[in-house]
C-alpha cells in the first residue's frame, strides 16, 4: 500500500544517523556522552507530540498532519545537511522526534482506513511493517551509503529528501479518510490517563514497552561505538545491520502475537526480553560479534511481542472513552525509555567505559523485565 510506503521512508528518517554518529565524533570531537544526549532529544519530541497533539489527525485530517510530519522529516534531513556544528546534530534529531510523533498514529489509522473492508488484517500487517521496518531500514541504508558511496554524512539525507519529496506527491494523491474535520485552533492536549480499573494491566506493560525500547534505545546509539571500540567492526554498513536486525525481528515479533496471543505475548516477550539482555551482556564479556547479532535478534522479536501484547492488554482493558489518553500514557513510558536509560549509559560510560555502562544498564534492565514476567505469570493479563 502507498501508505505504507510514506509511513516507511517516515520512520527510516528517524534512524538515519545511526551507523553515522562516530563520523561526527571525529568531526565535532565530542564524547559518548554527548552521542546518547543527541539520540535522546528525539524521544523528547515524540513525547511533546503526543502529549500536545496526539490526536490532530482525528480533528484536522490525515493527510494535513502527514504532510507536516513529512515536512519535519525534511528540516530534520536539512539540518544533519548543514551540519557544522553540533547545535544542528540537536535540531535534526528534534525535528525527526516531532515527525515520528506526528506521523507514529496518524499514519498508522491511515493505513487502516485505505484498506478495504474484508483487508483489515493485511492493513495491519502493512502498518506494522512499515513501522518498525523503516526503523530499520534507516541504519541499514545509511551504513550502506556510508561505507561504500562518497560524502558519508551527506549522501544519506540527500536520498532521504528525495525519498521525502516522492513520498509527499504520493501521499496528495491519496483521498483524506475524516470525513467531519474541524480547525487547528480546536485541538486540545492530551492528558496522561490511568483510570483505576487499567492499572493492574497497565503496570507490567508499561514495564515490558519501558525495557524493551530502552533495548532499542541503546542499541541505536552506542552500539555502533561498541562495535567499533571492543570488537574492531568498523565496516558503517555491518553496523547499520545488526541495528538493522533488532527492528526486523521487533516486525516479527509483533506479526506473531496474532498466533501466540495478547494473553501469551506478554509473558513470551518479556523471556525475549531478558534472554536478549543476557546475550547482550555476553557480547559485553566476552567481546563476541555473534553474541551481539544474537541479542538483536532475540531482544528485537521479545521487544515485538511485548510491546504489541502490551498495547493490546492495555487498550482492551481502558474504557472506551478514555482509550486513546491510555495509550498516549503507555507511549509516554515506552518513549521515555528510549532516551533517560541511554543517557544514563552515556553518564556512566566515562568513569566505567562502555563495557561497565553496557552491564549495569542491563543489570537494571534485567530485575524491571524480570519483575513484570513474574507478576505476568502469577497474573495473566485478561484477554476479549
Amino acid at each position: 500500500m502507498l501508505a505504507g510506503a510514506v509511513f516507511a521512508v517516515c520512520m527510516a528518517g528517524t534512524t538515519l544517523p545511526t551507523p553515522l554518529y562516530g563520523l561526527y565524533q571525529e568531526k565535532f570531537g565530542f564524547s559518548e556522552l554527548m552521542v546518547t544526549v543527541i539520540y535522546a532529544v528525539y524521544a523528547f519530541g515524540v513525547i511533546g507530540v503526543l502529549l500536545l497533539a496526539g490526536n490532530a489527525s482525528d480533528t484536522v485530517g490525515r493527510r494535513p498532519v502527514l504532510l507536516a510530519g513529512l515536512g519535519f522529516a525534511a528540516a530534520s534531513a536539512g539540518c544533519f545537511l548543514c551540519a557544522d556544528a553540533m547545535g544542528w546534530l540537536y535540531a535534526g534529531r528534534l525535528l525527526s522526534g516531532l515527525s515520528a510523533g506526528l506521523f507514529t498514529g496518524a499514519a498508522t489509522a491511515y493505513v487502516m482506513e485505505l484498506a478495504p473492508r474484508d483487508g483489515s488484517s493485511r492493513a495491519t500487517l502493512v502498518a506494522t511493517a512499515a513501522n518498525m521496518g523503516g526503523l530499520g531500514c534507516g541504519p541499514l541504508l545509511a551504513g550502506i551509503l556510508a561505507q561504500y558511496a562518497p560524502w558519508p554524512l551527506h549522501l544519506t539525507f540527500v536520498v532521504h529528501l528525495v525519498l521525502v519529496a516522492a513520498s509527499a506527491a504520493v501521499l496528495l494523491r491519496l483521498p483524506e479518510t475524516v470525513r467531519e474535520r474541524r480547525p487547528l485552533r480546536t485541538v486540545r492536549p492530551q492528558r496522561p490517563a490511568l483510570p483505576s480499573g487499567v492499572r493492574a494491566v497497565f503496570g507490567p506493560a508499561a514495564i515490558a514497552a519501558f525495557v524493551g525500547f530502552a533495548l532499542f534505545g541503546v542499541f541505536t546509539s552506542v552500539s555502533p561505538a561498541f562495535l567499533a571500540q571492543s570488537l574492531d567492526v568498523h565496516n558503517r554498513a555491518v553496523s547499520g545491520l545488526v541495528v538493522a536486525l533488532a527492528f526486523f525481528a521487533s516486525t516479527a515479533g509483533q506479526l506473531a502475537v496474532g498466533r501466540v496471543g495478547v494473553g501469551r505475548s506478554l509473558p513470551l516477550g518479556c523471556a525475549g526480553l531478558l534472554a536478549g539482555l543476557a546475550l547482550l551482556a555476553g557480547a559485553l564479556w566476552w567481546d563476541q560479534l555473534s553474541l551481539v547479532v544474537l541479542s538483536a535478534l532475540v531482544g528485537g522479536a521479545g521487544q515485538g511481542l511485548a510491546f504489541r501484547g502490551a498495547l493490546s492488554a492495555v487498550a482492551a482493558a481502558s474504557p472506551a472513552d478514555r482509550r486513546a489518553a491510555v495509550i498516549s500514557t503507555l507511549f509516554v513510558v515506552a518513549y521515555t525509555g528510549i532516551s533517560v536509560p541511554v543517557i544514563g549509559v552515556g553518564l556512566l560510560t566515562g568513569p566505567m567505559g562502555l563495557e561497565g555502562a553496557g552491564l549495569v544498564f542491563i543489570a537494571c534492565m534485567a530485575v524491571l523485565v524480570t519483575t513484570a514476567g513474574v507478576y505476568l505469570l502469577r497474573r495473566p493479563v485478561p484477554t476479549r
